[in-house]
């Protein structure tokens, strides 16, 4: 057995050294792209996923969110519940949010929004949009009478670059109107403006707890949601049954969790796409092979009929034809490994830029191992395929072809 795939070795080099090198190159460059394509491709989706979660965690729900148990408007006894929750194990810092639902207005353009009250102190430690100023700068703690507002809802300059409701352009130092549900009417002036490139994010608006006190007109012990930042080494899964064990009764829920269904069923549907990418991409590589050993075949039958003739035994001849395959998918991926790190790496340099953000290219190294296994065994079977139609013939039937 070891002898006859010797030979068998020993005749795919021969084909493969006696063949047009310009054919072999092609068909390298070929499979090499097309793994290339079963890799990169899901990459640029995978990267694109990961983005997102990162944007989400970093600037809208942090690691676990607190928020109302089911038919409740606010967190209540806020205090004892912040200083329960800052001494759970795992938990670096929570902070509190406080929504007041309000019309912003800016030269004739109204907005209906929800404020958010904030403790820039407790904030900076849990979120990451105090990084994310693109004019002004982000709330001191104390500030009243400043407001700091979200890409998307101060607008841009040209209304053709908003694709949701804005105030019309708003620009660092300007002057707002909110008028607050309760009848309170309040001028601000805009602090600063963000932009995370998370759409959920930079349609909020933020002020301080002490300006949302002084529109309440009273000190204010709840607040509409918590969020809390794990520290490293700790899975949010973990911090969240810790929070549940000391006896926080409110809703707690992981980020993923708060996304919902329809983020898990997005992300569903990114892996199918991904899956359809990989076999797509194998079909081709196996008719490209099939086409190659087939075209090889056909033009070696007199070869193959002497070969048959003096004794060489059918499954060496097959075999041959089958490593020149395998020969030709190994090479084949090793250029497409180049090609795929080449790109990697400009990618991760200069990232693709998406209204969501930059993005880059994100590979799992298992993936390589796994999609290059599956390229072998579709490679296999295309050019056994037609290797073994022309060896079973008899020898009279080779020789005269």
């Amino acid at each position: 057995m070891l002898n006859r795939a010797k030979v068998s070795f020993f005749l795919a080099l021969r084909s493969l050294s006696r063949g047009n090198v310009g054919s072999l190159a092609l068909t390298v460059v070929i499979v090499g792209m097309v793994f290339t394509n079963m890799i990169f491709m899901p990459s640029i989706i995978t990267g694109a996923i990961e983005t997102y979660e990162r944007q989400t965690i970093e600037t809208y729900t942090s690691d676990v969110i607190i928020e109302p148990k089911e038919d409740t408007r606010y967190i209540e006894d806020l205090s004892a519940l912040l200083d329960k929750v800052n001494r759970v194990p795992g938990v670096k810092r929570a902070a509190p949010h406080i929504a007041s639902g309000a019309v912003l207005t800016f030269k004739g353009n109204t907005l209906p929004l929800a404020i958010e009250g904030i403790r820039p102190h407790d904030e900076v430690l849990v979120t990451t949009v105090y990084a994310s100023m693109e004019e002004g700068t982000y709330l001191g703690e104390g500030d009243t009478g400043e407001i700091i507002l979200g890409r998307y809802v101060a607008g841009f300059r040209d209304s053709s670059e908003d694709f949701l409701p804005s105030l019309g352009g708003v620009k660092t130092g300007d002057t707002i109107i909110a008028e607050y549900t309760n009848g309170v009417v309040k001028e601000y002036q805009v602090k600063g403006i963000f932009r995370t490139y998370s759409y959920s994010t930079d349609y909020l608006a933020f002020t301080t707890w002490d300006e949302i006190e002084l529109v309440e007109g009273r000190g204010i012990d709840r607040a509409t949601s918590i969020l809390v930042k794990t520290d490293p080494g700790y899975h949010e899964d973990e911090v969240k049954k810790t929070l549940l064990r000391y006896g926080v009764q409110e809703d707690v829920q992981t980020w993923l969790e708060f996304l919902g269904n329809a983020y898990r069923n997005a992300v569903e549907s990114y892996a199918i796409i991904n899956s359809i990418t990989i076999m797509v991409s194998l079909v081709i590589a196996a008719v490209v092979l099939f086409v190659v050993i087939m075209i090889k075949t056909l033009n070696s039958r007199r070869q193959i009929g002497i070969l048959l003739a003096i004794g060489v035994h059918q499954e060496i001849i097959i075999n041959s034809y089958l490593f020149q395959v395998l020969i030709l998918s190994l090479l084949g991926i090793l250029f497409g490994i180049f090609v795929v790190l080449g790109l990697t790496t400009w990618f991760t340099l200069f990232p693709i830029e998406f209204p969501e953000g930059n993005i880059s290219p994100y590979i799992v190294p298992a993936d390589i191992g796994k999609n290059a296994f599956y390229l072998f065994v579709s490679s296999a079977v295309a050019g056994y395929i037609p290797a073994w139609l022309i060896a079973r013939k008899g020898i009279l039937e080779s020789m005269k072809a």
